[in-house]
Parts: structure tokens; sequence; C-alpha cells
């Protein structure tokens, strides 16, 4: 397990010594990408400024994103590819000065794969509110400081609001697909029902049609760990030394997210009870390996995420409703006209099967009926970042339609 590898695109596997020390430095007080870092292959669009749900301006907006092929003379040939909450714009590619993990769907992206850039322009954004390179909390507000806790809060339609204006900035008035998973899988929805004639196809991956009661409980935990951070101060942490920022709160949020995100399936058969060295858990100052594994993680994390990013992502995930102030679920799914891949993880407990059968049910261009693919894997909710044969076998019958 290499610690550039991104965990949530692999099956979960023991900690080694060396993968310690490869982190054994200070986290940063945040892992946000800030201007004057290495670009790497990211690109930028300025969109202007953003009115969003509330009634607030966000001004003087950014958006960075990676591409792979050409757009061909009609624009018809683009795919939006939307990342998950912790994801990025890095879907395929090594880690290198820039990007320091790899591309998270390196398996479906690429010469002869399901989105081949010799067919199609493919185009991976980061989200608004994020922290690599979109605007978000660490980037700058007008007055030369870091947003931090000025940060307004964000919806998931306006995340999608931003990225359509995005698309009117690169040239593309209709996307040939729109493909998303999990967070992503949210806002590819939030597409298909709020333009409908903007987008051909959809595929929603690993997506509930709203956040329910207990995905917010579940997201409210992860929020607080942050928060009771003494170095969080607020969210106004930007100029503390390595090690001094809220590092121990994002750790813990991200190590609880890894349990939602993880069937109990694999992690019981891959760690057991194993003990992570030769001193015992049992009183004896040892660690289980599983715990080792979920500390390694968290760690890891820090040194790519920001603190404040994940609070407004989250707080984004948690407006997810579909069917708000549009009738409900069903009227607001039976608006959509797009061609649409529902996918669900028969052993995903985050977003599970039964918010699939909804979307299923009531989208009108599914191509399985009325409905879901269901994958089975061990994997849980990060299956479809891991099973790419059967993801990929399921976008290309999408992309055939």
């Amino acid at each position: 397990m290499d610690w550039q590898t991104p965990e949530d695109a692999v099956p979960s596997a023991f900690v080694t010594e060396s993968n310690r020390r490869a982190l054994s430095a200070e986290p940063p007080a945040s892992g946000a990408w800030r201007v004057g870092d290495d670009p790497g292959d990211r690109q930028f669009v300025a969109i202007g400024d953003l009115l969003l749900e509330s009634g607030e301006s966000l001004p003087g907006v950014t958006i960075s994103y990676e591409s792979w092929g050409e757009l061909n003379g009609d624009a018809s040939n683009a795919i939006l590819v939307l990342h998950a909450l912790t994801g990025d714009s890095h879907v395929v590619g090594p880690a290198k000065p820039g990007h320091p993990t790899a591309g998270w769907w390196s398996g479906l992206v690429g010469a002869g794969k399901p989105l081949d850039p010799a067919d199609w322009f493919v185009v991976a954004p980061n989200m608004l509110g994020g922290c690599q390179g979109s605007t978000g909390p660490a980037s700058h507000a007008p007055d030369g400081s870091e947003w931090g806790s000025r940060f307004p809060y964000l919806s998931i339609r306006d995340q999608v609001d931003a990225q359509r204006a995005f698309s009117d900035a690169i040239g593309v008035t209709r996307w040939a697909a729109v493909l998303g998973g999990s967070m992503g899988g949210m806002q590819s929805l939030e597409w298909a029902v709020g333009s409908p004639e903007r987008v051909e196809r959809v595929a929603i991956l690993a997506a509930p049609p709203l956040s329910s009661a207990d995905q917010i409980a579940l997201n409210s935990v992860q929020s607080e760990a942050i928060r009771a951070d003494p170095a969080f101060a607020g969210g106004d942490y930007y100029e503390a030394a390595d090690g001094a920022g809220p590092h121990r709160g994002l750790a813990l949020a991200r190590r609880m997210a890894l349990l939602n995100y993880r069937s109990p399936t694999e992690l019981n058969d891959r760690f057991e009870r194993s003990w992570q060295s030769g001193l015992s858990p049992l009183g004896g100052r040892g660690v289980f390996a599983v715990e080792s594994y979920l500390g390694f993680h968290g760690n890891k994390f820090t040194r790519r995420f920001d603190a404040n990013s994940y609070l407004v992502l989250v707080d984004a995930m948690n407006s997810h409703d579909i069917g708000r102030d549009r009738g409900g679920t069903v009227a607001a799914l039976g608006s959509a006209t797009s061609k649409a891949l529902v996918l669900g993880i028969d052993s995903d407990r985050l977003f599970p099967v039964p918010g699939q059968q909804i979307i299923a049910q009531h989208l009108p261009g599914n191509i399985d009926g009325d409905v879901p693919v269901v994958i089975e894997s061990p994997f849980g909710h990060d299956a479809f970042l891991i099973e790419d044969a059967q993801v990929g076998a399921h976008l290309r019958r999408l992309l055939e339609q």
C-alpha cells in the first residue's frame, strides 16, 4: 500500500513500517492546493460571481479542472466526470508534483477503456468549495486573506450552478454524458433534473435521491470532530505552523467516514483480530491492525485536504434532496429526459440500494427499466471506485445508447 495511492480506490490493506515512516513529518495546517503550488495537470477557468441559493453572492469564482481528449467540431463528445466528497480532478495519472495521489478512476479512462480519449472529451472539474484549485475556504477572498470561516454555505444546487457556468466557459452547451458517484452522483442527478436540456446521458453511481436522517447524522459527528479540535480555531487556522493545524480533528473525521465507505465483511475478512505488531493490544500498549489502518489513512488524509472544505462539502451533501421545491422526489425524477444508468452496490452501507431503487423506478430514461443495476462487491460504498470491470461494463452500455 503506497501512501500516494488514493485509499478509496483500492482494497484495504495492512499498514507497513515504511508506510508509517513516509508520513512521519508534521502535517501542514491545510492540505489544500494553493496559488503558487505546482499546478500539475490542472487548468483554470474564471466564471465570475456566483449567486447562491442563500441569496449571497460568491465573488470571482474559479474552477480548476483536468481534461483528456479533444472536443469535436460540434461539441457533441464531451463527458463530465464528477468526483466524490474527498476526490478531485485527478481522475487518471500518476502521483506527481501538484497531485499528491494517483488517479482514482485509472481503470476507466484511457486508451481502450470505457472513457477513451480517442472518442470522448473527458472533463473533470474540482467541485466548488473543495480544496484542489476551485474556489473554496482556503482560497483568497477579495481582501487578500483566506476565506476561512467566512466562506458561505453551499448546496449541491450551488455546485451544479457553478458547473453549468464552467460548461459555458469551455464551450459545452450539452454534455454527451454526466457521470458521478457518491457526492458526484448527487450532482449528476441534479444535472438530470435541473438541466435536462443540457444532458444526453447520466450515470448516478452509489448515490441517493436525498440525504436521509441517518446520513446527516453520520456527517454531523464527522463535522463535530473537526470543530472540537482546539487547533481548528473557529476555521481561521491557515497561518498555523506545521503540526499546529486541526489535523487531529480532520483525521478523526476521515476515520469515521472510512467506516461508512467500507463494508463490515471486507474489514473483518481483511484484518480479523490481527495485531499491528508484536505488542499486544490487550493491555500491552499495542493496537489491532484495523486501528492502525484507520489511523494511517486519517493521518495521510490531512496532507491533501482542508478542514474547512470538509465542513463545507459535508453541509452541501446534507442539502441534497432532489424533490425539494419541485413537488417531491417522484415528480422531480419524472421531469428528467436523459438516458440514465442507476447503479447501486449490494454491500453499500452509506447509500444503500433502496435509494437507487427509488431513483431507478421514477427516472423515465433508465436504461434498465424501473430497476437499478446492483453490483456485487465486498468493498462497500467504495466499490464504484474499485470494481472497474463491473462499473466499466455498465458505463459502456450507457455510452452505447
